[in-house]
């Protein structure tokens, strides 16, 4: 049983299935190749690394260090491989080019390779027709029961971690639950009102992100005590469902990557390259990835994040706003940046909400957040910026009305290329939603 992003033991379909056909070796593979990629950070190790060690409570993992193959290739050597389980995958392109392979090796070994689905993304998708009933069906199935008891196979060394510290958010299967049944039950009550300001979205913001990342909860599950929370407790209900739909918009988004694993390195519509690339100014990137860009709301949420591995949504998208238009910075070096921040980094939902945020989408509202207005609306008072720059806020790097101007007529320009249009139709095809849109009113677009 390969363990990726997977690190449970209760809902695991792979290791419940695995577990009905003989012995069982729960492994783990720490890949060098992958920790010391670009989007790869030690903060997304440490909670591994704890979420490993809480799995260990219950089942014997064995853990080894080396690239897959070569590591597959020596147990099956030593010991025998009867068959290969894990849960598919969507993530970043070095994953997806080594899970092709170890396809490919265990079709020459004569090794049956079982990949089960778990995160709510259809492989092989040929429409996004019907994609939300085939999420809901598969949400809706009953969980697979925990495995418990398993014994450890007899010669052969469960190995140890490589070093880890302290995460920054707890790791573990069991923090996991803890961290759902306190928003279920405490701290979500607000969560509508109170997930866009980073004042109150620490503590109302339900946090499991980095456990649904790494795996140490299942969607399902998660998904099924969220809907059992509504019925039992009307008066939530609006929270409630605002989480719900984000669960479902989690999968969404993964879903692009899925289908266009590309999206890591290439604009959705390749019509804008070169749009910001002849333009880019390390000066920019420099103060922004370190928190010094003179707006106080931009500097006070990248410190935060690099603090503390967390920041909420609207956050990030502000974030992003910033680097793309007003900083006219293109994307994947920021991209790669953020995703080293980020405890929770999900590649799939990433890389697609990157693109969208940077407008190279070609699909999807062009939003250029305000960072004043963001403060104003979401820190009013000026506490979070004052915990964050306690030196206070310097010269800023860029006016915002000549960059806001500036960012407009460049993406105006590419927009309306011809070839531009073609392309973004075919995008929507393929990945957008089918679900209406709101009226212009409603939508998000915050200048």
């Amino acid at each position: 049983m390969w363990l990726k992003r997977d690190l449970r033991n209760r809902d695991h379909a792979p290791l419940f299935e695995a577990a009905q056909r003989g012995p069982v070796l729960p492994l783990y593979i720490y890949e060098p190749s992958l920790w010391s990629a670009p989007d790869a950070a030690p903060r997304h190790w440490n909670f591994v690394a704890e979420s490993l060690q809480d799995l260990r409570r219950r089942l014997p993992v064995a853990i080894r260090v080396g690239e897959v193959l070569p590591v597959l290739e020596e147990i099956r050597r030593t010991q025998g491989i009867a068959g290969l389980w894990a849960h598919e995958e969507t993530t970043n392109w070095l994953a997806y080019q080594r899970d092709r392979a170890v396809r490919r090796w265990t079709r020459e070994m004569g090794i049956p390779f079982v990949e089960l689905p778990g995160t709510g993304v259809v492989r092989r998708l040929r429409s996004r027709n019907g994609w939300a009933g085939a999420w809901e069906k598969l949400m809706g199935l009953q969980p697979a029961p925990a495995v418990e008891g398993l014994s450890a196979i007899p010669g052969f060394a469960l190995g140890d971690l490589p070093r880890a510290e302290a995460a920054l958010q707890q790791g573990g299967e069991a923090a996991a639950w803890n961290t759902l049944e306190s928003f279920l039950h405490q701290r979500g009550r607000n969560y509508a009102k109170e997930l866009s300001s980073p004042l109150t979205a620490f503590e109302s913001c339900s946090r499991l992100s980095s456990h649904l990342a790494w795996g140490t909860i299942s969607m399902r599950e998660t998904i099924q005590a969220t809907r059992r929370r509504m019925e039992e407790a009307p008066e939530w209900k609006r929270s409630l469902r605002a989480f719900d739909a984000r669960l479902h918009w989690r999968s969404h988004f993964m879903q692009k990557m899925e289908d266009e694993p590309q999206v890591e390195f290439r604009n959705f519509v390749t019509a804008f390259d070169g749009m910001r690339e002849p333009h880019w100014n390390d000066d920019y990137f420099a103060a922004w990835c370190e928190g010094r860009t003179g707006y106080g709301m931009v500097d006070a949420c990248m410190r935060a994040l690099r603090a503390t591995g967390w920041i909420n949504f609207r956050m990030r998208a502000m974030l992003v706003s910033f680097a793309s238009y007003h900083l006219w910075l293109h994307w994947p070096k920021p991209a790669a940046f953020l995703a080293q921040q980020f405890t929770d980094y999900e590649p799939g939902i990433h890389y697609s909400q990157f693109q969208m945020q940077s407008g190279t989408t070609g699909i999807n509202t062009l939003r250029i957040y305000s960072p004043d207005k963001q403060a104003e609306d979401h820190d009013p008072d000026g506490e979070f910026v004052r915990r964050w720059v306690p030196e206070g806020v310097g010269p800023r790097i860029v006016e915002h009305g000549v960059a806001y101007k500036l960012a407009r007529e460049r993406m105006a320009a590419f927009r309306r290329q011809p070839e531009m249009k073609l392309q973004a139709k075919a995008v929507q095809v393929k990945h957008g939603s089918r679900k209406k849109p709101p009226p212009r009113s409603r939508q998000q677009t915050l200048f």
